[in-house]
């Protein structure tokens, strides 16, 4: 089967398009013939091995995992024994950055819990756009922040990837939603729900005088104490992602900075659940969130070239590949 293999830490160009042999399901697990697949924010920190810490989980010299690719969307070829959820023939999408990636790749072998059945309303594309992005997003929401009806929600970043889908899941929970971006994301904002949306090109979010029950900082780079003073008292901020300094800033200053105010600031890592996978899957089929897509490729060997497209921080929304066709 065609797939890209990643044997050293560096750019997209060291990606290698290579042939390697099909796998075979064991017990539990499941044959997905892939697709499509997409790119998010962990797939640069695997090609890359940045930030260092992150070596110690994806291997301190080089890759651990030859195979990358998280998201994948596709249709059930084999099962191995025991597997009870799954069938030939079934449509499933999924988040393999649990259990050994190698999701850029014609197939994969998965156990059946990281996959879940596909959205009926969505094409592969779509699909593979969804499971990583929307569970992070959804775990910020309505884990993290705690998001309620009628409360005030604010996103920092709410055109990217994850951000695009953190809107659409605070409005489908009832909160009125402020989203911060740049100018030529407006649009965006406004099509997938935002009620109010500032473009920081224009205006310091900071110095309004509105305060929010939550706010979600995605993929940032900015001090997070520009977002204490924006938050009401008890209020949370959730740090998704973010660059390395504002990770530091959430291990020194994170359990103390909003202590006064009874302010939480927070950062987690997203963790792939088949049940958040189901229950995203019910909300697109209700029509209540979509995956918004910025660029489409067609083939594994355009891989590279969708990574360093990604890597450029302009995608508005996700960046998605095509494997079936190829």
């Amino acid at each position: 089967m065609k797939s890209i293999l990643s044997r050293e830490y560096g750019s997209p160009e060291t990606l290698i398009y290579q042939n390697v042999e099909k796998p075979i399901p064991g017990d539990g697990q499941v044959l997905v013939k892939v697709h499509a697949t997409s790119i998010n924010y962990s797939n640069l920190v695997l090609l890359r091995g940045k930030p260092f810490p992150a070596r110690f989980a994806f291997g301190l010299l080089k890759p651990k995992y030859l195979i990358p690719g998280g998201d994948i969307a596709g249709v059930v070829e084999m099962v191995g024994k025991n597997v009870t959820q799954f069938q030939i023939g079934d449509e499933v999408y999924g988040d393999l950055s649990i259990c050994g990636w190698g999701g850029f790749a014609e197939y994969v072998v998965v156990p059946e819990q990281a996959i879940a059945p596909k959205p009926s309303l969505l094409t592969f594309a779509e699909a593979a756009a969804v499971p990583m992005a929307a569970v992070t997003a959804l775990q910020g929401i309505r884990d993290k922040g705690n998001v309620t009806a009628g409360q005030q929600v604010l996103i920092y970043g709410g055109s990217g990837g994850v951000g695009t889908f953190a809107v659409q899941l605070a409005k489908a929970l009832g909160a009125e939603v402020t989203v911060v971006c740049s100018t030529s994301n407006i649009d965006i904002a406004k099509s997938i729900g935002a009620d109010v949306v500032i473009d920081y090109k224009q205006e310091d979010f900071s110095q309004r005088q509105e305060r929010y029950d939550v706010i979600i900082g995605v993929n940032g780079h900015q001090p997070i104490s520009i977002y204490k003073n924006s938050l009401k008292e008890r209020g949370t901020f959730v740090l998704v992602g973010g660059s390395e300094s504002q990770l530091f800033q959430m291990m020194i200053k994170g359990p103390w900075i909003g202590l006064k105010d009874k302010k939480t600031f927070v950062h987690f890592l997203q963790r792939a659940k088949q049940e958040d996978l189901i229950f995203m899957k019910e909300l697109i089929d209700e029509g209540k969130v979509k995956p918004v897509i910025d660029r489409l490729y067609h083939g594994l060997m355009n891989i590279p070239e969708a990574l360093t497209y990604f890597e450029q921080g302009h995608a508005k929304g996700k960046v998605v590949i095509s494997v079936v066709g190829e």
